[in-house]
């Protein structure tokens, strides 16, 4: 694991995690040389121990660092250190598209219109440099705050793709995956167009076109099925709009725009009042032919170069050569045939045997079995009621159900059944329910100390919902874009559609005491002109402080500074000396003035 502050090729000083994956780390980092910010995503487990995939993928990020257009996040660096290999590339402070379309569901027309366009332009500027991106979806786009697009991972989706098509196995995103990649028949340009399609669906529509239990169903869908019509399900959507996906998701490539520059132009004016009436498109070319499963034939008896050529020889000409051959074995045999009758006599026998116990034991059963049945759609069903269901229907339940993660349905009901609702087979049929064990529970990482719009995004990645809540704190140190507490706490378990609450702090400013605290009467008129508060200073002799100690404050330590108030302070003041008095007090009473046991002349006379 890659530790902040390290350096990646003595030049990358690693900042903090902004993404994490099963292919690739990313990291914020901080170029010491160009003095930017960065980000580095470093290749980890089986593919960074694979050295054929780590030259292509060299090789092929490479080549994807040629690209330079204002809707591909740039690469700037591509190496090997310590047996880390990675890429360097521009930070973008943004979201995934996934994230928006997440929190937003559909977008509005314009809005799409404006990122398709910006897409398209990105796109089709690799493929005038010969590069296919190979793996467009949401999650490989940003969308930067002022409403720019950004394409990222044209390297990485290079370097897999040629790997897989290698292994031919299907990675990646089946849910945006052409037909000719879920066939593994190769990607071209138009694979990517394909794509582009699917995402604009899915932007159009909040959800995705084609869904499935498993990767294989999807690809399958893919393959077979037409994308829905979005003007069905929305007649307020254009037919022009809804005829750009229909050109771009057409399973015939060649129904396809002829490039991503083509579509780039129709977009352009997909929105204009002369488009307006516009008919759904009609495809050129047949779309079913795609489909067709073709067997490999057996090659034991004809040669290879026959088969090649898809059985065009001619049948006859095939039993000709079959009859000679036939001609001469027939007279070599002859005799064998007759030395071997009592063995084809035994042969016959035990031939007759074996059908007779396939009748008992196979046939005879099917014949008295009845008819077939339906398994009934039990989903969404408490276990007890889908039991009686089918048990109802004739099947027999399993003693033992299967269990699953849904985010669909409630924990202890029904996903489906195995074999699936809808198939159908004779009664007492054993039928094993699949059971929900409710959504899928994980713990959140701790995002104290992180900017809260990364955290933000990444949460939203995890399907959570997040909360921003402002703090009050006191601690004038913390940056206001940093989260100060979550909630849950970090190792609680959440789930997909949870909330989470990140607080970010509200600097409040509060009146410091300053008399415990020995502040000096100018400190305290700083204080009180920063923060637009007025002060009033009094003045009181004593001796019991030192002259100039604040000796008591009207405004309470810890209360909130709130612009306008007033506070007023008390500071001690030196007490002035008493003047000791000589002068002689003289009464009026004739004694010469002297005073006669301690007692004064000032009496009354």
């Amino acid at each position: 694991m890659i530790s902040k502050g390290q350096k990646i090729n003595d030049r990358y000083q690693i900042i903090r995690t902004i993404g994490e994956g099963g292919m690739a780390n990313v990291y914020l980092a901080y170029d010491t040389i160009l003095d930017r910010n960065v980000a580095v995503k470093i290749l980890r487990g089986d593919l960074a121990g694979d050295e054929k995939f780590v030259r292509r993928f060299q090789r092929e990020a490479i080549a994807a660092s040629s690209l330079s257009h204002p809707n591909i996040v740039e690469m700037y660096d591509v190496g090997e250190d310590d047996g880390k290999y990675f890429i360097v590339m521009e930070y973008i402070e943004g979201r995934t598209l996934k994230s928006l379309i997440k929190k937003r569901g559909a977008l509005t027309l314009p809005e799409i219109i404006d990122i398709m366009l910006q897409l398209t332009s990105g796109i089709a500027c690799a493929h005038n440099s010969y590069i296919i991106h190979r793996d467009i979806k949401p999650q490989n786009v940003m969308i930067l705050d002022d409403g720019r697009v950004k394409i990222t991972d044209f390297g990485i989706a290079m370097a897999l793709n040629n790997e897989l098509t290698q292994t031919n196995s299907v990675m990646g995103s089946v849910h945006y995956l052409p037909p000719e990649q879920a066939n593994g028949s190769g990607s071209t340009i138009k694979s990517d167009i394909y794509s582009l399609g699917i995402l604009m669906y899915e932007l159009i529509t909040g959800k995705l076109p084609f869904k499935g239990d498993n990767a294989v169903e999807i690809a399958i869908k893919q393959m077979k099925e037409q994308i829905p019509s979005i003007c069905r399900e929305n007649p307020a959507i254009p037919q022009s709009v809804e005829n750009v996906i229909l050109k771009a998701c057409a399973k015939n490539p060649k129904n396809r725009y002829a490039s991503a520059a083509e579509m780039h132009e129709d977009l352009k004016t997909v929105l204009d009042e002369s488009r307006a009436n516009e008919p759904r498109v009609v495809y050129l070319y047949p779309e079913e032919d795609l489909d067709e499963t073709k067997t490999i034939p057996n090659l034991d008896n004809v040669g290879s170069k026959r088969r090649e050529a898809k059985y065009d020889y001619d049948d006859e000409e095939e039993e000709d050569d079959i009859s000679k051959k036939d001609k001469k074995k027939k007279k070599k045999n002859k005799n064998k045939k007759k030395k071997n009758k009592p063995m084809i006599i035994l042969a016959s026998i035990l031939g007759a045997l074996v059908l007779g116990l396939v009748f008992v034991f196979f046939i005879l059963p099917a014949i008295t079995g009845g008819k077939e049945i339906e398994i009934p759609d039990v989903s969404d069903m408490s276990i007890s009621k889908a039991t009686k269901t089918l048990e109802d229907a004739g099947f027999e339940v399993n003693d033992k159900n299967d269990e699953e993660y849904s985010d669909e349905i409630e924990k202890d009901k029904v996903i489906r059944t195995s074999p699936k609702a809808g198939k159908k087979y004779k009664k007492g049929k054993v039928i094993t329910l699949v059971v929900s064990k409710g959504e899928e529970e994980f713990e959140i990482e701790n995002y104290v100390g992180y900017d809260y719009n990364d955290a933000k995004d990444e949460l939203e990645e995890l399907d959570l919902e997040v909360d921003i809540q402002k703090k009050q704190t006191s601690d004038s140190t913390v940056a206001e874009n940093k989260v100060i507490e979550q909630f849950p706490s970090a190792g609680e378990k959440v789930k997909a559609g949870d909330t989470v609450t990140l607080y970010i702090p509200e600097i409040v400013i509060v009146y410091p005491d300053f008399v415990s605290e020995n502040w000096s009467v100018s400190q305290v008129k700083t204080f009180c002109d920063k923060y637009g508060v007025t002060l009033t200073t009094t003045y009181e002799e004593t001796s019991s402080y030192e002259p100039g100690t604040i000796i008591s404050q009207t405004r309470a330590a810890g209360s909130t500074v709130a612009s306008g108030s007033s506070i007023g302070i008390v500071v001690a003041k030196a007490k002035q000396a008493v003047a000791e008095d000589t002068t002689t007090n003289r009464g009026s009473g004739g004694n010469n003035g002297n005073d006669t046991n301690g007692e004064s002349g000032d009496t009354d006379s």
